[in-house]
C-alpha cells in the first residue's frame, strides 16, 4: 500500500473537503466526493489516512449463514486485524444502508490498533456506541442489528466503489464534517501543497469580506490590488 509522508498528512489535516474538491476539480477529477455518507459525530479533527479496502457482494444464503462469523478467516475480521496503523478502512457495501458493515466491537478494535478511521456506504450497528468513541467513523445510516447477512465479504485491499467513487488501496481518504474525499495517492503531495495555499487565500478573503470588502475582483482574485494585498498579508503570516 502506498504511504504518504507525515508532512503531507499534516498539511491535509489543515484543509477541508471543499477545498480538496476544488483542487481536484481543477485537475479534471470531478467525482471524488463519496456520496451519501456522513460522520457519526461532527466536530472531530479532520481524518486523513491511506485507504485499506473491504468489498462486499450481495449475500447468497447457502454461503452466508450466521455461522460464517465463526471462521477465523472471515474477511471482515481479517480486514479489521490487518488494516495498517494510520490507514482508513473503506468498505464497499453497495450503497445499501440496510446492510451492517460493522458494529461497535470491530470499530473499537480498529481504533485500538491505531487506524485513522472507517468509512462505509452501508450502515453500522451500534451507531450510538460508535459515535461515542474517539474515532472518525462515516456511514450511510444506522442499520438494524439483524442485518448482518444481507451481504458477504469477498475481497480485501482490492479497488472498490464506495458511494459512487472509485477507491484504490493507498488512495488518501480525507474526512471532515461535510463528508469524505478520495485523493489519488500519486497526487497527494501536490494536492496538499496547493490546498494549503488555497486555504490561506480563503482565510484572507473571509477576513476582507467580514471587514466589508466587496467580492468583485477579490473572489476570484483577478484584481492586481487584491493580489498585492494578499501577498503582503501572507508575508505577515510568516
Amino acid at each position: 500500500m502506498t504511504k504518504v509522508s507525515i508532512s503531507t498528512k499534516e498539511k491535509l489535516k489543515k484543509v477541508s473537503t471543499a477545498t480538496v474538491a476544488t483542487c481536484l476539480f481543477k485537475k479534471g477529477l470531478k467525482n471524488q466526493f463519496i456520496q451519501s455518507v456522513k460522520p457519526l459525530k461532527s466536530g472531530r479533527p479532520t481524518m486523513v489516512g491511506e485507504a485499506y479496502t473491504l468489498r462486499y457482494i450481495p449475500a447468497r444464503e447457502d454461503l452466508n449463514p450466521i455461522s460464517v462469523f465463526r471462521d477465523p478467516k472471515h474477511l471482515q475480521r481479517v480486514a479489521v486485524e490487518e488494516c495498517p496503523e494510520g490507514a482508513v478502512l473503506v468498505i464497499d457495501s453497495r450503497q445499501n444502508g440496510r446492510a451492517a458493515s460493522a458494529g461497535s466491537i470491530l470499530v473499537t478494535r480498529l481504533m485500538v490498533r491505531g487506524a485513522a478511521g472507517i468509512v462505509t456506504d452501508g450502515g453500522f450497528r451500534d451507531s450510538a456506541e460508535i459515535a461515542a468513541l474517539n474515532f472518525s467513523s462515516y456511514h450511510n445510516r444506522p442499520t438494524a442489528p439483524t442485518n448482518l447477512t444481507l451481504h458477504q465479504a469477498i475481497a480485501i485491499n482490492d479497488p472498490i466503489g464506495c458511494g459512487d467513487v472509485a477507491v484504490f488501496p493507498g488512495d488518501i481518504i480525507l474526512g471532515d464534517d461535510d463528508g469524505v474525499m478520495v485523493i489519488p495517492a500519486h497526487l497527494a503531495d501536490e494536492v496538499a501543497d496547493e490546498c494549503i495555499d488555497m486555504t490561506l487565500y480563503e482565510e484572507f478573503v473571509m477576513e476582507k469580506v467580514e471587514g466589508g470588502t466587496p467580492i468583485i475582483g477579490l473572489y476570484p482574485m483577478v484584481s492586481e490590488e487584491a493580489k498585492a494585498l494578499f501577498q503582503q498579508w501572507k508575508e505577515g503570516k510568516v
